[in-house]
């Protein structure tokens, strides 16, 4: 029985080896079986200090904010708790305590350890 993973782009079970390389004969894609494959359509986001973001991060916020439509300002150290990304100005939505659900820029927060 062969080891040979099915093709990444239409998941032919036919593929196989030419030197390093995997080429499959169905859409004619190739691949290296040793490379991380990397979702193009991934959001990746950093925090204001650089560290990687991830869903379900908890952040805390590193700059006083006004809450446009109302009076209401989020506090330095204000907790909160990514839900996800979303690809927009605002591109974290996430949940922020005592306050619930809110969009945020992810260059106003820190990720905490």
């Amino acid at each position: 029985m062969s080891n040979i993973p099915p093709c990444p782009k239409c998941e032919s079970p036919y593929a196989y080896e030419d030197g390093s390389q995997l080429i499959c004969p169905e859409c004619a894609h190739e691949w290296n079986p040793n490379e991380v494959i990397v979702d193009p359509d991934a959001i990746i986001l950093k925090d204001a200090v650089g560290n990687l973001l991830a869903e379900d991060d908890k952040v805390t916020l590193i700059k006083d904010l006004k809450v446009k439509g109302s009076s209401l300002v989020l506090k330095v150290g204000t907790k909160a708790v990514i839900k996800r990304f979303v690809d927009a100005d605002h591109d974290i939505d996430c949940k922020v305590d005592g306050h619930g659900q809110m969009m945020l820029k992810s260059k106003f927060v820190r990720k905490q350890n």
